[in-house]
């Protein structure tokens, strides 16, 4: 049987390979051609490598998942708010004013809780307890957007401030004030059904809780200022509630109402343009009940004024005259007084009418013996 002439014999050297006793082409020896080999195959490792980091750099980066972006741009699954906030959704809400550069408005909101606590238990004749979750600084739009749906939107004026104020209660709240105020018995849960709009009871009931609440958020704000809150309008729908423009930041209160097993929330939304007339007052440090007044300076201010000297001066006449007649008095000029010996004269401090009296002598003095005091519209007038 012939072999194959593709098949190599281990004693036949490879075609055009040169025998191990054979001279080398060109004259060269086995270590000439061991050496070229080594040459080569080392340009070889080294165009591999080349060609390696090339094809290294020529690979697509790597994409980042949906959680790092979200990771990356601050709107993970963890908290928004506060410090833990990084990202661009940092930098974004940093030109929004924290809630706690107004000292007074933590305060004002407690006193709040308190006194709902009072009427909101002769409201419902039930055990009612109010508490604060947080308050928050937030876009008035991204708070629009944010409302769990179905609600009742309370739109409410500041009378004093001249703007507008919003108040959230959610269906859980709606409920349970039915409930109670329609007679339900005690332990049990207020029955929700979902899916269809308020009724005409409903909606009455609950404006009579915001008349309440709102009353009470005048009375927190009266140590502060007199402000009213006057309900204008009740709404079913976010985009007819938008009493500021969304862009615009707004201070946001969770308040949380439990009547035994019922219960529910309610949010207070207050822009800070409708904040901005009592800014001032706002930026005082709570201290203790005086909300930022200091009596012993008072005291000191006003034992100081009582022994304060001022300047009274009395006008026996007053006449209108020429520039040029001003100009030509010399000593010896002689003005004559349109005023009679009994005409009242008055006693200013700067230009402020204070009393009325007439001209005597006391003692070689001139005198001016008061007979009334001017009232401040009479002492404006004149």
């Amino acid at each position: 049987m012939s072999e194959s002439p593709n098949v190599l014999s281990p004693n036949v050297p490879a075609p055009n390979v040169p025998a191990p006793d054979a001279p080398s082409p060109g004259g060269q020896s086995d270590e000439d051609l061991a050496a070229a080999w080594g040459a080569e195959t080392e340009g070889g490792d080294a165009d591999g490598a080349d060609a390696a980091a090339g094809g290294e750099a020529a690979q697509p980066a790597r994409v980042l998942n949906q959680a790092e972006i979200d990771s990356l741009l601050g709107f993970d699954d963890g908290p928004a708010t506060g410090e833990n906030r990084s990202g661009i959704q940092r930098i974004i809400s940093s030109g929004l004013v924290s809630y706690e550069r107004l000292p007074m408005l933590e305060i004002v909101f407690d006193r709040l809780v308190r006194i709902m606590s009072t009427s909101l238990r002769n409201f419902t004749s039930d055990n009612v307890e109010v508490g604060i979750d947080n308050i928050l600084s937030l876009r008035f739009g991204d708070y629009l957007n944010s409302i769990p749906l179905p609600a009742m939107l309370a739109v409410f004026k500041a009378e004093e401030w001249d703007n507008y104020g919003l108040m959230v209660i959610d269906s859980a709240m709606i409920y349970s004030i039915v409930d109670v105020l329609l007679g339900g018995r005690r332990g049990t849960a207020a029955m929700r059904i979902e899916g269809r709009p308020y009724t005409t009871i409903e909606r009455t009931l609950v404006e009579r809780l915001i008349h309440v609440v709102l009353a009470d958020l005048s009375a927190s704000f009266d140590p502060l200022c007199p402000v009213t809150f006057r309900f204008e309008r009740l709404e079913v729908n976010p985009r007819f509630a938008t009493i500021s423009r969304l862009s615009n930041a707004a201070v946001l209160a969770r308040l949380r109402m439990d009547m035994e097993d019922r219960g529910g929330r309610m949010e207070l939304v207050l822009p800070y343009a409708t904040l901005e007339p009592v800014r001032e007052l706002l930026l005082q440090q709570f201290m203790g009940e005086k909300f930022g007044r200091d009596s012993i300076w008072e005291t000191h201010l006003a034992e100081e004024l009582w022994n304060t000297e001022i300047e009274l001066d009395a006008v026996l006449d007053e006449q209108t005259m020429r520039l040029s007649e001003i100009i030509a008095l010399k000593p010896g000029s002689r003005i004559l007084l349109s005023a009679g010996l009994d005409a009242p004269v008055l006693l200013r401090c700067g230009t402020v009418s204070l009393f009325e009296g007439k001209v005597g002598r006391r003692k070689n003095h001139v005198a001016v013996r008061i007979e009334r005091e001017l009232v401040r519209s009479q002492a404006a007038e004149r």
